[in-house]
């Protein structure tokens, strides 16, 4: 560790703390400007810099002082590295000059005893209220204390290609270190772990089309679909399609699977991961909205419809810790609206006897409960099905009740959540001419797109899909009172794009 290196990462912090954008974009756009760093420098920024995002509220509380700016990404990168890693101020001494070592040691003195709750746990106040009136006090901080690691790396085997036991076979020979860090997934039949981060991108199961990465949350879920050979089967919030070729792949290159998205980017980069895959099955789609007229034609023809609904993200924070800071309460309200829409109209896809599931990485009952027992007050003709008895009917052993909830400090996954509806009777849709062919609105399945295998690996690890947060800079809480003085707001609330992981390198 060199002090350039310092300077580095605290520059990148600086740009990251106006949160103006996501955090992985600005990190990779720092990386492309500066490719004379090794492996070893560009990992030792980003653990920095995501490693302060994570622990910002009480990194701020050890570098407050009055007669110092307490927003100093500097001083936060010292505090991350003394408080947080565990270094100690002879290590780091040679890098600092002498404000630098007067800063060191007002850090590694300060007293963190009888610190609010909220603070612990690293998250804005109104999430923490949200958090203890869900789960209590002891959850909530547990849940909060969990957000503060890396996830694992998750990987999915394609079983079109390959099987799990071959696949980490593999690994488990390249292990040369003789770490027993791979493992199966305790849920997911096709699922393999990997504590430690590595670039899987270039490797030669992953450009084979064996694996994909994914979180093993997100593989139960296309569990929780359960499609049948010979389906009609819609993905109707794609995103990078991560949930949909792993339904490509339950469905064993049978049936039909549409893959619909607003957003032309997401699946064109699908075509990558399409094309390795070894799926013929699926059909890709760009949609103006939930409303848009040429869904019209497949009303009532779908088996299993899925709802991988926008939502605030907030079951990745192990890998999206900018999230906490950038969401509000009046975020949630509009993604509620958006989440109610889009789940009513997906309904009218699900033929009788179908399916429809809708799902978020949402902590919050707001986005989850809420909306689903809404949707059975409103739509008579389904009913809610018990997630625990459908995976065990495919030998999955995951009871968390009529819904499926995943949390981080339960489960090591990301903070899922599931409903199952049947649609048990069919209700006329005015308008809709019944004679109209499936075939009449069968798109073009998507190209191939020119992308990196190293990016497009990180493209569906969390895939909080269209959440957007409008907050500017966070009012970062007081942890002796009520906002600590992390960073100050002052730029108008950003429009965010969908936010991806910025890890040294791994993803979904």
């Amino acid at each position: 560790m060199t002090p350039n290196l310092i300077r580095q990462a605290a520059v990148v912090l600086s740009n990251l703390l106006t949160f103006s954008s996501p955090a992985d974009a600005k990190l990779s756009e720092f990386f492309r400007n500066n490719r004379e760093l090794g492996t070893k420098e560009r990992a030792f920024v980003a653990e920095s810099v995501y490693g302060v995002l994570r622990r910002l509220r009480f990194l701020s509380t050890v570098t407050a002082n009055e007669e110092d700016d307490p927003d100093d990404a500097r001083k936060l990168i010292l505090a991350y590295l003394l408080r947080v890693q565990g270094m100690s101020i002879r290590e780091l001494e040679p890098m600092l000059n002498e404000q630098q070592k007067e800063w060191a040691h007002m850090i590694k003195a300060k007293s963190t005893e009888n610190l609010p709750l909220a603070v612990q746990a690293d998250v804005r106040d109104w999430l923490w209220d949200k958090l203890v009136a869900q789960y209590g006090e002891k959850d909530a901080l547990a849940i909060g204390r969990s957000m503060h690691e890396q996830a694992t790396l998750d990987l999915r085997v394609n079983t079109i290609k390959g099987n799990r036991d071959e696949v980490l076979a593999k690994f488990i020979s390249e292990n040369t270190s003789g770490e027993t860090n791979i493992s199966r997934t305790p849920y997911s039949p096709i699922g393999i772990r990997m504590p430690n981060r590595m670039n899987i991108g270039r490797h030669v199961l992953f450009t084979e089309g064996k694996i994909e990465v994914q979180d093993e949350g997100s593989q139960l879920l296309s569990y929780l679909v359960a499609p049948k050979r010979g389906m009609m089967v819609a993905d109707f919030c794609a995103g990078a399609g991560g949930k949909s070729l792993a339904i490509g792949a339950l469905m064993r290159n049978t049936g039909r699977l549409y893959a619909f998205d607003v957003s032309e980017k997401r699946l064109h980069n699908l075509g990558q991961r399409l094309k390795r895959s070894g799926l013929s099955n699926m059909h890709a789609q760009v949609i103006s909205s939930e409303t848009d007229p040429k869904l019209k034609r497949l009303n009532g023809k779908f088996d299993r419809v899925l709802v991988d609904a926008p939502c605030s993200g907030l079951g990745t924070l192990r890998r999206n810790p900018d999230l906490k800071w950038r969401q509000m309460p009046e975020d949630v309200a509009e993604l509620n609206v958006k989440q109610t829409n889009i789940l009513a109209r997906a309904a009218k896809l699900t033929k009788t006897g179908g399916r429809l599931i809708y799902a978020t990485c949402s902590l919050l009952n707001d986005e989850n409960e809420k909306i689903a027992e809404q949707f059975l007050a409103t739509h008579p003709d389904f009913k809610l099905l018990n997630a625990a008895e459908i995976l065990a009917q495919q030998h999955i052993e995951l009871d968390t009740g009529n819904y499926l909830k995943l949390l981080p400090h339960l489960h090591n996954t990301d903070g899922f959540f599931a409903a199952v509806f049947e649609k048990t009777q069919a209700v006329h849709e005015a308008g809709t001419d019944q004679a109209d062919t499936e075939a009449s609105a069968v798109p073009a399945q998507v190209e191939g797109a020119a992308v990196e295998p190293a990016v497009m690996a990180e493209a569906d690890e969390a895939e909080p899909k269209a959440a957007k947060p409008k907050t500017a800079k966070p009012k970062t809480d007081k942890p002796t009172v009520e906002k600590a003085k992390a960073v100050k707001p002052k730029a108008e609330k950003p429009k965010v794009a969908k936010v991806k992981a910025a890890k040294p390198k791994a993803a979904e």
